[in-house]
C-alpha cells in the first residue's frame, strides 16, 4: 500500500492553524446532502460498537504538515483502527498515523474533473484502498456508482455482487436506489435502514410494545375476571350444597314426625 507521509515540517503548528471550513456550503443539491447524512449516519450506527471506526463527511484532510494548501475533503470517509471519540474539526494525516481506508464521493457533471483528478491524491498520499463515486442524478457516469481499489492500480473495478459494490472495508456492499446510496448487509440480507426509515422502525417498535403491553394487560384482566367467576361458581356450589343438606334434613325430620 503506498502512503506517503511528508518530512516532518512544522508538525508543532497548532491544529488550529489548518482551517476546518472553506465557507462554501455543504452538500452541492438537497440528494448530495441527504446522501452524505444518511449514509453517515447508517454506518454510525452500523458500527456504534466498535470504538476504533471513525466515520466522517466533508471533513478537511491535511497531508502534508505546514501546508494549509495540501488538503482534501471528501463527501465521506471512515478509518479503522483509530480511536472515534478523539474530539475532531480537521484530519491531520501525520497525527493520526493513518489515512482513510475508504472514500465516497457524490458526484455531478460539475465536480467530475475534481472528484476523477483527486483519485490519485488519495492513493498516493493518503493511502485509500475504496474510492467509490456515486452520481446521484445520472449526469455523466456510467454506471452512476462505481468503486475502485486504488492500492491494487489506478482504475481496479471494485467487485460486484448482485448488482451491490462489495466493499472489503465495510463488510457491505452498496447499491443505488433511485437518486440514494443505500448500504446492504450481506450477514442479514437487508439495507441498513437510513434515518427515518430508523424513526419508522422505532416507531413501529414501539407501537407493538405498547400493543403487546396492552394484550398483557387485557390477559390479565380476563384471568382475573376468570378467577372470580371461579370462585363465584364455588361459593354458588358451596350455597346449593348447604340448601341440599337443609332439604334433606328437613325431610328427614317430617318422615321421622310422620313416622311417630
Amino acid at each position: 500500500m503506498h502512503l506517503f507521509i511528508p518530512a516532518r515540517l512544522n508538525e508543532a503548528a497548532p491544529d488550529d492553524f489548518y482551517p476546518d471550513s472553506d465557507g462554501r456550503p455543504v452538500g452541492e443539491t438537497p440528494a448530495h446532502f441527504r446522501n452524505a447524512s444518511h449514509v453517515k449516519e447508517a454506518l454510525e450506527a452500523h458500527f456504534s460498537g466498535d470504538p476504533e471506526i471513525f466515520v466522517a463527511a466533508n471533513m478537511f484532510v491535511y497531508y502534508v504538515p505546514g501546508d494549509r494548501l495540501k488538503h482534501v475533503s471528501p463527501d465521506l470517509f471512515l478509518v479503522r483502527g483509530i480511536d472515534k471519540t478523539k474530539p475532531r474539526r480537521r484530519y491531520l494525516l501525520w497525527k493520526e498515523g493513518k489515512g482513510p481506508e475508504l472514500v465516497i464521493e457524490l458526484t455531478s457533471e460539475s465536480t467530475r474533473d475534481e472528484d476523477i483528478d483527486k483519485k490519485w491524491i488519495y492513493r498516493e498520499f493518503l493511502g485509500v484502498k475504496e474510492y467509490i463515486l456515486f452520481d446521484p442524478f445520472d449526469e455523466y457516469l456510467q454506471p452512476r456508482l462505481q468503486g475502485f481499489l486504488l492500492q491494487r492500480g489506478d482504475d481496479v473495478p471494485m467487485p460486484v455482487e448482485s448488482g451491490r459494490l462489495v466493499s472489503e472495508v465495510l463488510g457491505l456492499h452498496l447499491e443505488p436506489d433511485g437518486e440514494d446510496l443505500r448500504l446492504y448487509d450481506p450477514a442479514l440480507r437487508r439495507r441498513l435502514r437510513n434515518p427515518s426509515e430508523e424513526r419508522e422502525f422505532a416507531a413501529e417498535m414501539a407501537a407493538k410494545f405498547n400493543q403487546a403491553a396492552v394484550e398483557r394487560d387485557r390477559a390479565a384482566v380476563e384471568r382475573d375476571r376468570a378467577a372470580v367467576e371461579r370462585d363465584q361458581a364455588a361459593v354458588e356450589r358451596d350455597h346449593v350444597a348447604v340448601e341440599r343438606d337443609r332439604a334433606l334434613a328437613d325431610k328427614a325430620r317430617l318422615e321421622q314426625e310422620l313416622a311417630e
